[in-house]
């Protein structure tokens, strides 16, 4: 160890690495060699001795190894300074405390301002690396002076330093577009490197930083120009490293096509590509394909066709689909170059064929008649999922092919021994025929249903054919909706990565993620150092939705209104109604009996429904009337002084059908909301369409944007019999949750009934939730109307309606909605409102009426924007009924 031989030195110090874990004791006898080593005048023998010191994996060593480490970090030699900083993450690895106490991370994060780019490359790696393994440290603590300084030094750096770099800089978010830009100004020329990961990791910056870029900057353009080259480059490689490229540009292509969608031929496959490039290239070229290269595309496509790689032609046939999918100007073309390919008479291409056009009659229904040249390959079909796609076509156009009974029934001979793919599809195609010509083809669907459910021991496959039998037997109507129900077109591309996992893996082109098209915590075990990353968030666009705050101070607000949440999982919500105990004792009128703590699906609707625990209330506590208000006086009848309306009530709509019979076993609800003098009610008409008694009924809400809620149990006194009808209002309140709904209007409702649980959901009136104490006092109006900033301002036309000035302001008023002023301004009336929501929330208004022209205009400011178009409708309703 002595010796001053350095090569004899490095294979000593070799030989100390390997065995140290084994022998730690006698390790620490070469503690002394380390220390003098490190003081070395030659700086190869310091670096060497400090590199060892690193790999000795011996807790005992380390602590010995603090002094010569501290020493090489401010060494005057950079070749030094650079091994030592990588010494301090293998050191971290080993000993992160150590490390901590010793200072070690600050002395790392000086070298970032190291003058050697060398030494700042291995200082971020470091930094990087320890970073990792504990994330929730900010180790690496970028500033735009940070940034510069590595900006730097990536010029001068080796290439693996650039790309520890410019990952470093993957990590940075900028404060704002202008750094973002000039980030990617300094980065670009790293596209033109000779190594493809430097390329790869400056394509990620980029890609990571144009979120932030205005998409109307020219340079915005520039950078899209400059990003093509680089990639196209990246192909000419070996077969390997053209595969890592290609994975890296199908994320590439699906987050910004535009930078390669004038690059197709490139991805044409050449003779003596590998398979695993070929496929690759054509997945690609379908995502770029478009209007304007279809053509080239569809003529590359049919060459591949009629190649001699079994999965490559395939693969290629499923691509003509995909493009007639994703292109519809281009369906015909693709449609008549698949009637070619069958003509070939290839059975695995005819196959093939006969899948995709399955899929372009899903994209196209009634649009292309090859039904006929399909029947003609039947015998040929030995593959299940062409199988199963020919029978899907021939129940799904059964009416148009004259033998589809033949045709059906020669499948069905051999029912056991096809794969249950095909037995499914038969099953829904032999029943679907059954509906369209009942007549014909009793006996064949006699014979599927008993194939299916008393021969067959498939769970999925008895489960369909019991579900049919049923249907068939019992409602041969509803059958008929649920079998041959329009289906929904298929979109262009099922197969894209889903928007914030494709995100994700923007952040990590040019690692093995964008390989797998998985993110890091999917493949690195114990998942610990991986951290999810995300894009930064777009500044260009900065519109908030400003959410609905109080009025100024002083304005007549008794409440604060309530900040609406946002829209959660609603259907998981309606069937998780468990949220807490059932109520029990009395419900009171005056207090609201909240619904939202009853399980409408297990045993909480006990005292809802009169079961065991059930108290019943005193004969004072629910009033006769339920229509009537609730706890409201004869004071707050006559109390005018506040602008209280009339008694009139404002507008009822007509009851509407909410939940049809057919949805709900029988039970039909109709209904309408009302406001009548301070009290919200649902009126619902029950009706019996079923032929058994209906009893035990309950009724519950979702979480909704304004906290409806019944205030009451839902009261059927006598057992509803069939083709019987009973009128209830519902009296609400507005004290339940809150969340805010898509619309804003929208109310979802859970009926319960001795027969089952009913879910509908249905729209109120905005106006039954505009309160009596809504009138503004003119002063505060006008500072009202100021401070509520312009852009908060909608106008909305009122058409067709022929009141003058004073029948619209009482028509209005009679639904909370009072005139604070009115004044004519050149010949025009303009009458200036005000209203108040349940929540707190008011509304000002402007409306502007010329006599003798049925066109009004209606201008509206509110703190809480969304309300606007449905305070419009509200205006709308009341005015033209």
């Amino acid at each position: 160890m002595q010796t001053d031989n350095l090569e004899l030195k490095k294979l000593v110090y070799l030989y100390l690495m390997n065995y140290a874990k084994s022998q730690p004791d006698m390790a620490i006898m070469a503690v002394n060699t380390f220390v003098k080593d490190c003081e070395d005048p030659n700086p190869l023998i310091r670096a060497l001795a400090v590199r060892t010191m690193g790999c000795i994996r011996v807790d005992k060593i380390t602590e010995y190894l603090c002094e010569p480490l501290r020493k090489c970090l401010k060494d005057e030699d950079p070749y030094v300074r650079k091994t030592a900083a990588v010494c301090v993450a293998k050191l971290h690895d080993i000993n992160a405390q150590l490390v901590e106490d010793q200072g070690f991370l600050d002395t790392l994060k000086d070298l970032i301002s190291d003058s050697n780019p060398m030494v700042v490359a291995n200082a971020v790696a470091a930094l990087s690396e320890i970073a990792e393994s504990h994330p929730s440290s900010n180790l690496l603590d970028l500033n735009p002076q940070s940034i510069n300084k590595l900006l730097t030094a990536l010029n001068e750096c080796t290439e693996w330093g650039q790309i520890f770099i410019l990952d470093c800089l993957a990590n940075y978010t900028p404060k704002d577009d202008r750094e973002a830009q000039s980030i990617c100004e300094r980065v670009t020329p790293r596209l033109s490197h000779a190594n493809s990961a430097v390329v790869l990791s400056a394509v990620k910056v980029l890609m990571k930083f144009m979120e932030m870029l205005s998409k109307d900057l020219d340079y915005y353009g520039t950078l899209l120009k400059k990003l093509a080259p680089p990639l196209v480059t990246l192909l000419s490689a070996e077969p390997e490293l053209q595969y890592v490229a290609l994975r890296n540009i199908n994320l590439i292509v699906q987050k910004r096509p535009e930078i390669l969608k004038h690059e197709m031929k490139v991805f044409f496959v050449k003779y003596n590509d590998p398979i695993y490039v070929k496929l690759e290239k054509l997945d690609i070229m379908i995502r770029l394909a478009s209007q304007a290269n279809i053509a080239q595309v569809l003529a590359e496509l049919k060459e591949y066709a009629t190649e001699v790689d079994v999965d490559f032609v395939r693969k290629a046939v499923r691509a003509i689909g995909r493009c007639a999918i994703k292109v519809e100007q281009s369906a015909e073309r693709c449609v008549s170059t698949l009637l070619d390919l069958i003509q070939t008479k290839v059975n695995y291409v005819v196959q093939e064929a006969i899948v995709v056009i399955k899929d372009i009659f899903r994209k196209y229904p009634n649009k292309y008649s090859v039904i006929a040249t399909l029947c003609e390959n039947l015998d040929s079909l030995d593959e299940p999922e062409a199988r199963a796609a020919m029978i899907w076509i021939v129940g799904e156009y059964a009416e148009r092919i004259d033998n589809a009974d033949e045709l059906l029934e020669s499948f069905l001979e051999g029912f056991h021994d096809e794969s249950t793919q095909v037995q499914l599809q038969l099953l829904t195609a032999i029943v679907k025929l059954f509906l369209k010509k009942p007549t014909e083809t009793q006996e064949l669907v006699q014979q599927v249903l008993s194939l299916a459910t008393q021969d067959s021991d498939n769970p999925d496959l008895r489960d369909r054919g019991y579900i049919y039998w049923r249907l068939l037997s019992t409602d041969p109507v509803a059958a008929k909706e649920v079998v041959l129900a329009e289906k929904p077109l298929i979109s262009e591309e099922t197969d894209l990565i889903e928007p914030t996992l494709l995100d994700e893996l923007i952040c990590y082109i040019g690692t093995l993620a964008s390989v797998y098209h998985k993110p890091p915590s999917a493949f690195v075990e114990g998942g610990r150092g991986v951290v999810h990353k995300s894009l930064p968030p777009r500044t260009a666009s900065n519109e908030s939705v400003e959410s609905p705050e109080t009025a100024p101070a002083g304005a007549p607000s008794n409440e604060q209104p309530d900040v609406i949440p946002t829209q959660g999982d609603l259907l998981g919500d309606l069937l998780n109604l468990d949220l807490g105990p059932p109520v029990s004792g009395p419900p009171l009128a005056t207090s609201s009996v909240q619904m939202g703590a009853v399980d409408l699906l297990g045993g909480g609707l006990d005292s809802l429904i009169g079961g065991p625990n059930f108290v019943a209330p005193p004969a004072a506590a629910v009033p006769a009337n339920l229509g009537a208000p609730m706890g409201s006086g004869l004071s707050d009848l006559f109390d005018l002084t506040s602008g209280v309306g009339t008694l009139s009530g404002s507008y009822v709509a007509p009851k509407a059908v909410w939940l049809p019979a057919m949805k709900a076993k029988g039970l039909e609800i109709s209904g309408t909301f009302t406001r009548q003098v301070g009290s919200i009610s649902m009126d619902l008409q029950l009706t019996n369409k079923a032929l058994q008694v209906m009893t035990d009924f309950a009724i519950q809400f979702n979480r909704n944007s304004f906290g409806l809620a019944p205030a009451a149990p839902l009261q059927v006194h006598a057992p509803l019999s069939p083709n019987q009808s009973v009128e209830i209002s519902l009296p609400l309140n507005t004290v339940g949750s809150v969340m805010k709904m898509e619309p804003l209007n929208n109310l979802q409702v859970a009926v319960k009934n001795n027969i089952d649980v009913f879910y509908f959901s249905t729209l109120y009136p905005l106006h039954i939730l505009f309160v009596e104490d809504g009138k503004m006092d003119r002063q505060m109006f006008l500072a009202t109307w100021k401070d509520i900033p312009n852009e908060n301002e909608a106008q909305f036309q009122i058409r067709d309606c022929p009141l003058n000035a004073e029948a619209v302001s009482s028509r209005l008023q009679s639904s909370n909605i009072f005139t604070v002023a009115k004044r004519n301004v050149e010949g025009q009336d303009m009458l200036y409102q005000s209203l108040k929501l349940t929540n707190g929330i008011w509304v000002l208004a402007e409306l502007r009426i010329q006599p003798g022209n049925p066109n009004f205009t209606l201008s509206l400011k509110c703190r809480a924007p969304e309300v606007s178009q449905h305070v419009y409708q509200a205006y709308e309703t009341i005015l033209k009924n």
